[in-house]
């Protein structure tokens, strides 16, 4: 851990203090901000989009910007309204009714995002895939939603599984003219356009589900997530206090629907606040990135560690061809920020990156460092206020500054998953401590309340004694040598008779140095040099890249699965 603090980036952000509001808060407040609170009529649809466009103030306002291929369309808040309703008309006309499931298998499209919004007005459930998605995949998650519906495009069909059409009752395209249409099958491209431009939003429970969001866990099929409408209250309090977003902020979350980052942030973050979100659906490229910060005068952008080491590796030259100077803020997740990469931001951005923590499971930004707050390189930050957080031992206890254990969440935060798609016994276990939500992730808390992640509770590695660490300390400190890359580190087991793991180490190496066994060698001493002599590497595999996660988060549970011959590990490239 790095104890320098870089100072707050802006003291007059919309968290003024971080302690003082973290002391008072209380979710009862942030109901009544919400309509809802005093109609006693709730959908999130309202909130994020009908209370704007009936303020003549606002209706004309860019409430999405989409842009791919050179052609751009933006979207005022006054055309959402509109849009939804005619999907939700559309879907109405079909059969579709409060409850329903529609999937969206799709490449990056407008039409994705009005589908979704429509579905959310008529309180149908809505859930987007990844259109990489293979059969298989597919195929296990069709079966578990069971959807009514699926909109996809000519280019998928030939990945639905054939057994789908048992509970799949129409297969929406959105575009024509595919050849040898099914009879549940329609061309889909401009009937919606055509509907009426009206539709009260269905009034809901706020248990009632929202969206689902599949992700594929470390053993058991992929679990489908369920997220309520009532959780618009933590992703309102979420965006305003680690986003900073205001009225007319324009939010650029360089994520697609699939991910929930670009459901959550993409989407509904901006629109409950009143601002503006750019969509990109172009593939990533380093010049179109900076590109359209400076288009769309872009002030706030999340984005993940990934696409920034891909920026470092266009080079320090290029940012400074842009004019990037609205851009106010930048935020990070999917994968710890390191300090170096901080650095780098720092140095070639002129901002100080902030790392957030949370996952598809919490629904919101659980921890992150705020704007108001000072910022120290390789921690996540913060609690979010109302939420609670404590790092536990394997009983639940909790554990003092400074000890690694598991991190918990104080559970019943509005953003919480709601259920685990008909796998209840499933969802128990993240909840086997009467009281708290355990994350899974490994981490510490240093004195001042600060938490940095050091990776998953089946990464654990014990280096002696009663002593366990985590393997992202391990790997910070094998980066550091001048000619690793990345590197990931597990362990093969307990060293016999020792109680110490067996460390094995995954590296890929800068493009100027070779492999061999003299680097080799260097690495293990460098790694015991740096930390202790508890901390022994005794294999080491070079590799041309790292198994990750579209986010760019480590999968080091495929690296394990194939050094212990189990099911997971895909094929790795070796270096000759």
């Amino acid at each position: 851990m790095i104890k320098a603090k870089i100072p707050a980036a802006n003291p007059n952000a919309n968290l003024k203090s971080y302690k003082d509001t973290y002391k008072t808060f209380q979710w009862e407040n942030v109901a009544k901000e919400f309509t809802w609170h005093h109609s006693g009529k709730l959908n999130i649809i309202h909130e994020a989009i009908d209370r704007w466009a009936q303020n003549p103030t606002k209706r004309d306002q860019p409430a999405i910007i989409f842009e791919k291929g050179n052609q751009l369309t933006s979207y005022t808040y006054g055309d959402l309204q509109e849009k939804s309703s005619q999907w939700a008309n559309f879907l109405s006309e079909c059969g579709y009714k409060t409850g329903d499931r529609l999937f969206i298998f799709t490449p990056s499209c407008m039409e994705a995002y009005l589908a979704m919004l429509g579905a959310c007005r008529l309180g149908v459930i809505f859930c987007h895939l990844f259109s990489s998605t293979g059969f298989d995949d597919l195929a296990l998650r069709l079966a578990n939603a069971k959807p009514r519906g699926l909109l996809t495009h000519p280019d998928l069909l030939e990945r639905l599984p054939p057994e789908a059409k048992e509970f799949v009752q129409h297969v929406f395209l959105t575009k024509g003219p595919p050849t040898n249409l099914f009879p549940r099958e329609t061309i889909i491209e401009h009937i919606p356009d055509q509907m009426p431009k009206t539709f009260e939003p269905v009034w809901l429970a706020p248990t009632s589900p929202l969206y689902m969001n599949y992700t594929s866990g470390s053993t058991g099929p992929p679990k489908g997530i369920v997220h309520v409408h009532k959780d618009m209250m933590g992703i309102l309090i979420s965006a305003r206090y680690v986003l900073d977003l205001n009225e007319g902020t324009i939010l650029w979350a360089d994520a697609g629907p699939a991910w929930v980052t670009g459901t959550v942030y993409g989407v509904f973050a901006p629109l409950l606040c009143g601002a503006t979100s750019l969509i990109q659906g172009d593939e990533f490229s380093a010049s179109n990135w900076y590109w359209a910060l400076e288009k769309h005068r872009v002030s706030v952008c999340y984005t993940t560690p990934r696409n920034l080491l891909w920026l470092k590796a266009a080079g320090d030259n290029l940012p400074t061809r842009y004019d990037l100077s609205k851009l106010r803020h930048i935020l990070t997740v999917g994968a710890p920020l390191v300090p170096d990469l901080f650095y780098w931001v720092k140095q070639n951005l002129n901002l100080s990156p902030h790392d957030t923590y949370w996952m598809t499971e919490t629904g919101i930004i659980s921890i992150a460092n705020y704007p108001s707050m000072d910022i120290k390189p390789g921690s996540m930050g913060k609690p979010l206020p109302g939420i609670e957080a404590a790092v536990v031992d394997e009983n639940g206890e909790p554990l003092p500054p400074m000890s690694t254990g598991e991190l918990a969440l104080k559970a019943g935060w509005p953003g919480m998953m709601s259920d685990l798609w008909q796998d209840n016994e499933r969802y128990q276990v993240y909840f086997r401590f009467k009281g708290w939500f355990l994350t899974g992730d490994i981490v510490i808390k240093d004195d001042d309340g600060y938490y940095y992640h050091q990776g998953r509770n089946d990464d654990l590695i014990k280096v002696g004694g009663d002593r366990v660490i985590g393997p992202f300390e391990i790997e910070q400190v094998l980066c550091k040598h001048p000619a690793i890359d990345e590197a990931a580190v597990i362990s093969k087991g307990t060293e016999p008779g020792e109680g110490i793991s067996y460390l094995k180490a995954f590296i890929t190496i800068h493009p100027k140095y070779t492999p061999s066994v003299r680097l080799n060698h260097e690495i293990k001493s460098f790694v015991t040099a740096n930390m202790a002599p508890d901390f022994v590497i005794k294999e080491i595999t070079f590799l041309n890249e790292l198994p990750k996660t579209r986010s760019g988060k480590l999968l080091r549970r495929v690296l394990r699965a194939q050094e212990l011959g189990l099911p997971g590990g895909n094929a790795l490239k070796m270096k000759d």
